[in-house]
């Protein structure tokens, strides 16, 4: 007991330091802000909690029955209550499909920015440490990536995949494409940003007595720089994250993205879209609708943090 008090106790004193900081009043002074991390939190556990609120499994073909196909929302005149927000031409719950997609899409950004930032924060460390021939062909590669849009060098990588497997790629290769897609069309902001920062850090008292001390390189690196050059990389993976969900959506809208079997925000607006004209207006409009909802929220929690982490700007 005499043990586990001082860290409760101690956790207390951090959480009250927490809601006396600066960020904390930040953050609770602007409504905007409060109602996007609202909305952010809503879909992020809607999408976690996927298999216990949404009324049917809509990727187990054994629930689906095709006499359920194209029925409308629940409050129109031919809806059931049973499908909130209708049915596809399968006869699969909309608002089911929003939620699984909804958790695919999340996923998918969430590791597409976590590989672009482990891959240009360790580029930029290097670069902006090292200097030299290291530092000028680290740049120059991420100057030449800089010409091609993103959207581009994610086609590119699926186009290789698809010229390597063929039409043998499985389900968890196509999720990974697209990972390893986002990841690299995004690590190059990363980069940058952090060789900028090293390059003032690596001159610093600490860094030299760290050398002086005898700790290797990549000790100083990681364990001394890094932890000062987070700050922006935050900012940057927050901004990125709604672009990484939108490029995942965009590539499955394109039809290189994850296949209608297990489909995400993007795929589901792309089948849906088949049918806009034809009537069925809410296949597309509701997955539309929240992935806009959410690429909104993340995009306002962005631009928050940037303005509340640069003293400037308040």
């Amino acid at each position: 007991m005499s043990e586990s008090a001082p860290s409760a106790e101690a956790r207390a004193s951090a959480f009250r330091r927490f809601l006396d900081s600066d960020l904390w009043f930040s953050f609770t002074r602007s409504w905007v802000t409060m109602l996007a991390a609202f909305v952010a939190l809503v879909l992020v556990l809607a999408a976690i909690l996927a298999p216990l609120i949404a009324t049917n499994d809509p990727f187990d073909p054994a629930t689906l029955s095709l006499l359920d196909g194209s029925k409308p929302p629940a409050w129109t005149a031919d809806g059931e209550w049973r499908f909130p927000l209708g049915t596809d031409q399968q006869g699969r719950c909309v608002y089911s499909s929003i939620l699984y997609g909804l958790r695919i899409s999340i996923i998918v950004g969430f590791l597409g920015v976590l590989l672009a930032a482990t891959i240009g924060i360790t580029f930029g460390l290097i670069a902006g440490y090292f200097g030299g021939a290291a530092d000028s062909l680290i740049m120059r590669i991420a100057d030449v990536q800089l010409t091609f849009p993103a959207i581009l060098i994610a086609l590119l990588i699926d186009g290789t995949t698809r010229a390597l497997f063929g039409n043998q790629r499985s389900e968890t290769i196509i999720f990974w494409v697209l990972v390893v897609s986002i990841g690299l069309s995004f690590w190059v902001q990363y980069a940058r940003t952090v060789r900028g920062s090293t390059l003032v850090e690596r001159n610093k008292e600490y860094v030299q007595a760290a050398r002086l001390i005898g700790l290797s390189r990549p000790t100083i690196l990681f364990r001394h720089v890094l932890p000062n050059v987070t700050g922006p990389v935050l900012v940057i993976a927050t901004i990125n994250l709604a672009l990484a969900i939108i490029t995942e959506a965009t590539l499955s809208f394109l039809g290189v993205g994850l296949p209608p079997t297990q489909p995400s925000l993007g795929t589901l607006i792309q089948i849906g879209n088949e049918f806009l004209f034809s009537g069925e207006w809410w296949v597309v409009i509701f997955p539309g609708a929240v992935l806009a909802g959410l690429v909104l929220s993340v995009n306002l929690l962005g631009d928050w943090l940037r303005d509340a982490l640069n003293p400037r700007l308040r």
